[in-house]
Order: structure tokens, then sequence, then C-alpha cells
């Protein structure tokens, strides 16, 4: 009995897949996280996509799927997928200047020279396509994967850094808070790329782990990202760190937690059992982050803050609003903040674009410092995440440059003009 195959409903499949990757099916309700999974890979492993279908439609071509009228309209609809798997690699090539161009506006146009002062090129590029363990065991040491806090299972921390760095050096530091809606918070194999070219460039980055929900509730997490902050300016100076320069970043939830950190620097409400450390960052790049806890209105608002009183704070909003406040970034914008480089996709489903426009407007409105706002078009959730993307790659190059900016400025002699100081 011959086996039925359904090329057609197999061609269907992938062309819905590759337009749902040239722009997003579903922005409203629980649809956004299919619409998300199947998505995120199209986006941003569109070459790898179209070399695998290739491959399979030739496959299955020898042994005569695309034969008869049905088998040519598969083949038709495969073809088109291509097309635009193709055009959405060549979007993503071509997104380099949406990452620029905000920094040369808000840090002027000589702001690539600044920063190539700061830090010494890499001894060796990572490019292309690389295994992500492979990245990180590069950096890594097996002794440099320490405690940060009291709780073993969850406060771990990975320190990566150039092997031929002095011990006794000054190289700026990067906390990376990972994602994961307050609920993963693995610290691998988040933000690799952006963590290798660093490391690559002699910055020192520490890469956490952090208690997640449900078995956790809010603000343990933030509580743990402070304790994180105090461990590093407590002991990064024996990895030949400086503790006196740490920023801070993550994408997601952890986009925002580093803009939250950033932004309570030394509060000791969540600060507990250490209230005199020093958790202060010199700069924060919260990425594709949620920086409104209590909107109830607007796309995808009902559900995020029925997820929110379920599994995360575990307390009805209705009750408990000034919880909800005192957890939102947008609520806590100050004018001593210290220089943010705020980064969204405009095709994020997860977190819609809105949420990030929002959040660099208001703290544009009060902060004294530099606040950079990168807008990428077509770009979904975890645009940074692949290492193989060009969007990850323009991320971590323009990530580094605005710190290096902001360590140059803040060595500036006092007669090369205003230097930044910290919060």
């Amino acid at each position: 009995m011959t086996r039925r195959r359904y090329p057609l409903l197999r061609a269907t499949a992938e062309l819905i897949n590759a337009v749902n990757g040239v722009r997003p099916l579903g922005r409203e309700g629980y649809i956004t996280l299919p619409v998300f999974a199947f998505g995120w890979p199209t986006t941003e492993m569109s070459p790898v996509y179209l070399v695998v279908s290739v491959l399979d439609a030739l496959r299955r071509g020898l042994r005569g799927d695309f034969c008869g009228a049905r088998g040519r309209i598969a083949l038709l609809l495969t073809a088109i997928a291509w097309v635009l798997l193709g055009i959405i690699q060549r979007r993503n090539i071509a997104s380099a200047p949406h990452f620029e161009g905000p920094l040369r506006e808000t840090l002027g146009e000589d702001y690539e020279a600044i920063a190539d002062k700061s830090q010494p090129a890499p001894h060796r590029r990572m490019i292309g396509v690389w295994p992500t363990e492979l990245v990180r065991r590069r950096y890594v040491e097996k002794t440099s994967t320490v405690q940060y806090g009291p709780h073993r299972r969850t406060n771990r921390a990975d320190v990566w850094r150039r092997a031929d760095l002095p011990r006794d050096g000054k190289a700026p530091v990067v906390l990376q808070v990972p994602g994961g809606a307050w609920a993963i918070g693995m610290r691998r194999p988040q933000a690799y790329p952006l963590l290798a070219h660093l490391a690559e460039r002699g910055w020192i980055c520490v890469s956490i782990e952090y208690r997640v929900s449900p078995r956790h509730t809010w603000p343990d997490h933030i509580v743990d990202v402070k304790r994180a902050l105090a461990w590093i300016k407590e002991n990064i100076a024996d990895y030949g760190g400086d503790p006196d320069f740490v920023a801070i970043t993550g994408g997601s939830a952890g986009g925002h937690l580093s803009s939250l950190a950033a932004l309570t620097s030394n509060d000791p409400q969540w600060q507990p059992g250490f209230e005199d450390a020093d958790t202060s960052v010199v700069a924060a790049v919260p990425i594709y982050g949620r920086y409104d806890w209590f909107t109830s209105s607007g796309s995808g608002r009902k559900e995020f803050i029925g997820f929110l009183q379920k599994f995360v704070v575990k307390k009805r909003i209705a009750e408990h609003r000034q919880l909800y406040l005192d957890a939102s970034s947008i609520k806590r914008v100050r004018p001593d903040a210290p220089p943010f480089f705020i980064l969204h996709g405009q095709d994020d489903s997860i977190i819609p674009v809105q949420e990030g426009r929002e959040f660099a407007e208001a703290i544009r409105n009060v902060s004294t410092s530099p606040v950079a706002y990168a807008e990428i078009p077509h770009a979904q959730h975890a645009f940074d995440f692949y290492y193989g993307s060009p969007r990850a790659h323009y991320t971590a190059r323009a990530v580094e440059t605005f710190l290096s900016w902001v360590h140059a400025k803040r060595r500036q002699p006092a007669d090369a003009g205003p230097a930044i100081t910290a919060p």
C-alpha cells in the first residue's frame, strides 16, 4: 500500500510559516505564543530554514511528491515560501542602520570614535554560526561558575572573561539578566552573541540565574538581581574587573529586571539583609522588556496582568496596586537615572513595541543622562538570541559601542568636556 504524503498540506504549512515570519499573524491574546514560537526561528534562522527546505524538496521531488496537479501546486507554494525566506534574510541584513542611527542621534556623530578609544580591538573575531556551548567554553573557565547568593540551586552565575586579561586589571563589567517570563531565568544560553562579543573586546560579563515563579514570588526575582550586583561590587576585582564600572542588560523579563534595578539602585526595599550594599550601575541596556505592570487595557494586557496575578505576584492588583506600580520601571524613572539604551522589535508579538516606545519617552522626559531608543523594523521577540542572525550581530555591536562610549566618557579628563558620573 502506497503511503500518503500530503505534499500540498506540507507546502501550505511551510508557506504559512514563512508568511508568519514576514509579519506575525496574531498580536492579541494567547495566539501570540504560538505565533512567536514559530515566527522567531523563521525570522532569525531563515537561511537555515531555506537550506533545509530546499534539500527536503529535492528529496521529495526524487520520490515523486511533486507529480500531478496537486504536486505542482505544492512545489509552487514551497517556492513562494523560499522567496519569502529570502526577503526575511535580506531585511535582517539591511537592519544595521536602525541600530546605529539612534546612537548617532543621541550620542553625537563622533560616538564611534569616542567608543573605540575605550577598549582595545579584539584579538580574534567570532563570526559565523558557532555552537553555543563552544562559545561559552571559550570564555568561561570551569572555576568561573560562582555562587552569588544564599540560594544554592538558583543563585549561580557564569563569569565570562578573556583568558589573557590580567587579574589585577580594571576591565569594565556587564551583568546579564536572562528572560523567560519570570518563570525560567536560565543563564545559558541567553545573550551568547552579546556576551561573546563583549568578552572578546576585553569586558568581563556576569550571566546569572535567579529565583523564578511560580515556585518563588515577586519580589524574589529583583532581590536576586540586586544580590548579584552586590556580589559583583565586592568580588569582581578578583577576576580583573572594575567594581566602579558595572553596567546591566537583559532581554524580555530580563529587560524589565535590568531596567528596574538600574532605576532603584541602593533601594533597601529590595535589599533585605544587604541594605547597605552598593547596587548602582553606570548604564542600562534593556531589550524588548516589560516596563508596565499595571495597565490593563491594550494588546495582550489583560492576559499579562492575569499571568502576574496567578503566577508571579500571586496577589490581585485591585487590592495591591502599589506593589504592581513599584515593580513598573516606567513608574521609577528619575532625573539621576544612568544612561539607557533601549531596544525593541516592531513585530514583537509577545511584548508589543508600544511598551518600549512609552518607556523610552518616559525616561527621556525626566533623565539628565543620554537615552537612546532603537526600534528594529520587522524584528520579533528575542531577535538577539541566535548567534548566526545578522540582528544578533548588530545588537552585540551596538550595545558594546554604547557601553564603550559611556566608559570612555566616564574616563574623560576634565579639560576634555563634561564626563558622565555615577548616579
